[in-house]
């Protein structure tokens, strides 16, 4: 983490779900932080640490020939310290822009990657050390790269996880009959991957990667590219399973409707360092409040550059035949501003977006640099 950078801890409300798992209590300044006495961390992290050395490229066509004998080298960190602990049960959304270091650091939490420093531990296993025996314990899924055989149908891929996670066969039998019905995996089942849509695969995804029952569930981008409705689905059948089961959820996300619908906790990540530790809803409240409407006037709708706008609506840049509004939920519903532009202009097409993610990291790191300034103005003699 920058020097001088401030980390935000957000408190988790008590009444935020009967029977989750109980958290620690963040406190900021060095006061007390307390944990449920029996509750278990399967993961935790001091220090973690990942510089990358990238090789420097020197304009010019003599200099490209001097760096094949001599190169020079530069070092870039992309992970600067992380402390974290996930409890048992948690569903836990890690989050960040591009290049934050999210991948980074999941590539070292499953063994994938060798850290620069620090240390961690997931599920009694140090990753990098033990990734064998931890990939028994743990489940993995990359929206952007498959586990299924891509010319093979799933039950093949099924057949194959069985074999490697060594499960007995009644076992396996029963746990791929109950999650072919719980994710309606019967009509492509014996369909060869490559013919199945998206969506379809990545149900099957999913169910492969919970067919050995992983005590800790890695989800990188599980819904990129769905539809609205696949994408709902695919929310509560991880929800479903992490209530029943008691597997924790490892969430990286761009989409606020999968950290909203799955996740309690939310941990920001930025420059390779946590700025952000703390609840959903507060994060939720504090941030993702606002939503952007974007709306495609028909060819015979009036100007839309002169329309009065309510209190809590604001005018956001936008093309020409367009109009797009930020609309602060706390003061104005959707609803409300939808109606209003419904009886004033001609409209072919409305979409309600959640703000971008970089947005919301922007938000934050100016809010935490405030909360900086205001700490050590505090402190000043």
């Amino acid at each position: 983490m920058p020097a001088g950078f401030p980390k935000v801890f957000l408190p988790i409300p008590a009444e935020a779900g009967k029977g989750a798992a109980p958290h620690r209590v963040r406190v900021r300044h060095g006061q007390t932080s307390t944990k449920g006495a029996e509750s278990m961390n399967v993961l935790e992290t001091k220090g973690l640490r990942k510089t990358f050395r990238v090789k420097r490229k020197e304009p010019g066509f003599a200099a490209s020939l001097r760096s094949l004998w001599a190169p020079s080298w530069s070092e870039k960190e992309a992970v600067s310290g992380i402390d974290l602990a996930v409890e048992e049960g948690e569903t836990i959304a890690f989050l960040g822009p591009n290049g934050a270091g999210k991948s980074t650091t999941i590539k070292m939490l499953t063994g994938i990657l060798h850290p620069s420093g620090g240390e961690a531990t997931v599920l009694g296993h140090v990753p990098w050390k033990e990734r064998k025996q931890l990939a028994y314990r743990i489940g993995t899924v990359f929206g952007q790269k498959s586990q299924l055989w891509y010319h093979l149908p799933p039950s093949d891929t099924f057949e194959l996880m069985s074999r490697i996670y060594e499960l007995d066969r009644d076992d396996y039998r029963r746990r791929r009959d109950l999650l072919i019905e719980r994710f309606e995996l019967g009509p492509y089942l014996d369909t060869a991957v490559r013919r199945l849509s998206l969506g379809e695969r990545m149900r099957c995804e999913i169910a492969c990667s919970f067919l050995h029952r992983p005590r800790l569930l890695f989800l990188d981008e599980p819904t990129i590219g769905l539809d609205a409705m696949i994408k709902e689905r695919i929310r509560e059948l991880i929800a479903e399973l992490n209530r029943e089961e008691g597997t924790t959820v490892f969430l990286t996300s761009h989409d606020a409707g999968d950290i909203e619908r799955l996740c309690r906790r939310a941990v920001v990540i930025h420059h390779g360092g946590i700025m952000v530790d703390g609840s959903v809803q507060r994060l939720k409240r504090d941030i993702l409040r606002y939503k952007t409407v974007a709306v495609r006037l028909a060819e015979s709708s009036p100007p839309a550059e002169s329309l009065p706008l309510p209190p809590g609506a604001r005018r956001l840049p936008a093309d020409a035949g367009q109009l797009r509004l930020s609309v602060d939920l706390t003061e104005i519903g959707v609803e409300q501003v939808l109606q209003g532009l419904m009886s004033t202009l001609a409209i072919a097409d409305v979409t309600i977006e959640d703000p971008p993610m970089e947005e919301v990291i922007k938000t934050l790191f100016a809010r935490g640099r405030d909360e900086g300034v205001a700490a050590r103005e505090e402190d000043a003699p």
